[in-house]
């Protein structure tokens, strides 16, 4: 059941031309000088990304959470967005890539989801070797899609005075609001690795952060966007049948939390919980047994940097190979099935054993092996429901497996981007994995099916 709800919080988009433009470091930037002011901020950061909402929670102090027009139904993003605002006094969304890009025909892109939140977008650009010919960039942006709220632009990496002083001149031609204006400075930069920004798991930057919020509060008009997130108006949106339904906790189920595992989303994780899973987390890297549990979540992240590590954890590799063995439900995305494969190739050529519960090795590559969002059918009946469901998710790795064996797959995927298709994943009894990224709001019946299974392995050995 959904019910339709209305909800006014102050709020803020912040877009830009292109990837590489400096969004993170502006939002980042802008979440520490508003947390400074003592209000209390709400991030978001639209796509599947999972490094950059780590970024916001440093600067924030709250749990930042996607929004994602593939990964979840349109009107979930809205009941999503309201229900992690809850207790803020303003929200910030950060964009992906340009504001006009995302999938095939734009789905999930910052626009579109701007629009879903009916919210005001600020359009950051890289003004850097560049003069009035921002303002030609900016009267495009605002002409594409007039339904889009384009309030203004953020311009970043000036020069210098007269530098800021043409562009202003220029924006001013064409009636668009200026409201920062941001030097070059590269000692503003967050650290990064081959899946862009190194996660804060690794790297708890927080001197950088404090940094970085002092130079944006400095440089943007902070009372000038505070009136325009203000003036954004009441927000309609029917509410998650999730809100009203909690159901009482009856598996445990173990989550792999560490500076190898990190990639979850908040309210996917919140969708287990209300299937009633108690989750529990544990590390790979440091805990040489796991706890008492019903079932197994391995989730992305970065496995290939602590792959030693990993290897020579050889008690806790043998348990879960143990419990694969006899049953135990497990579910494993990306860097987690690449833990559950027999070995991993490190990109130095090094070979590390891991758990062996799935044949063939995950071998790394210095080139970019799949991103983007696909549609997963399951081939057969999986711990994630029955043959013929049908799944969004999305890819995003360096590796490539080799050497698995030739058995039947459990996943179809489908690229969103040119309708290839291909075999994915690999299973054994209760255990599933493959490259497949999902958020369980976007697919509440495989989080029930997978609680479940847990809850049914759990009464199974209540009674041997």
């Amino acid at each position: 059941m959904q019910y339709a709800n209305q909800y006014s919080i102050p709020r803020i988009v912040i877009g830009a031309t292109q990837s590489g433009s400096g969004k993170t470091t502006i939002v980042t930037g802008l979440l520490a000088a508003l947390k400074e002011r003592g209000l209390k901020v709400q991030s978001f950061k639209v796509g599947p990304d999972y490094i950059d909402p780590g970024y916001h929670k440093l600067a924030s102090g709250r749990t930042a959470h996607n929004l994602d027009t593939w990964l979840t139904p349109e009107q979930a993003v809205p009941a999503i967005f309201a229900a992690a605002c809850e207790g803020a006094d303003i929200a910030v969304v950060e964009g992906v890539m340009g504001l006009y890009d995302g999938g095939r025909r734009g789905v999930s892109s910052t626009a579109q989801v701007a629009k879903l939140l009916d919210a005001p977008v600020l359009l950051v650009i890289d003004a850097k070797s560049m003069g009035a010919s921002a303002a030609a960039i900016a009267q495009g942006f605002r002409d594409y899609d007039p339904e889009v709220q384009l309030a203004g632009v953020l311009l970043n990496r000036l020069g210098s005075d007269t530098h800021e002083a043409m562009i202003r001149e220029a924006m001013q031609a064409i009636d668009m609001e200026v409201y920062g204006a941001l030097r070059r400075n590269e000692e503003l930069k967050l650290p990064e690795r081959h899946l862009g920004l190194l996660p804060v798991q690794e790297n708890e930057e927080q001197d950088v952060v404090d940094k970085i919020g002092q130079a944006v509060g400095s440089q943007l008009d902070l009372e000038a966007l505070l009136e325009l997130a203000k003036a954004a108006k009441p927000l309609i949106f029917q509410e998650l049948f999730l809100e009203n339904e909690q159901k009482p906790t009856v598996c445990r189920l173990g989550v792999a939390q560490d500076e190898a595992f990190s990639f979850y989303y908040p309210t996917s994780l919140n969708i287990l919980k209300h299937f009633g899973a108690e989750l529990v987390p544990f590390s790979p890297l440091r805990d040489n047994s796991l706890p008492e549990v019903d079932g197994l979540l391995i989730g992305g992240g970065f496995p290939e940097m602590f792959a030693a590590q990993l290897s020579a954890n050889k008690s806790l590799r043998q348990e879960i190979r143990e419990k694969a063995a006899a049953g135990m439900p497990i579910y494993a995305e990306c860097g987690g099935y690449m833990y559950l494969m027999d070995s991993l190739q490190d990109f130095a050529g090094e070979v590390h054993a891991m758990t062996g519960v799935f044949s063939g090795q995950a071998v790394m590559t210095k080139k970019l092996q799949m991103v983007g969002y696909v549609e997963a059918i399951l081939m057969g009946d999986s711990l994630l429901g029955s043959k013929g469901t049908k799944l969004h998710g999305h890819e995003f790795h360096f590796s490539v497996e080799q050497a698995a064996e030739d058995g039947k797959r459990p996943f179809c995927f489908t690229k969103l981007r040119n309708n290839q298709t291909y075999g994915a994943g690999q299973q054994c009894k209760n255990a599933l994995g493959s490259y497949l990224h999902l958020h369980f709001a976007g697919c509440p019946e495989a989080a029930k099916s997978f609680v479940e299974k847990c809850l049914a392995w759990k009464l199974e050995k209540e009674r041997e």
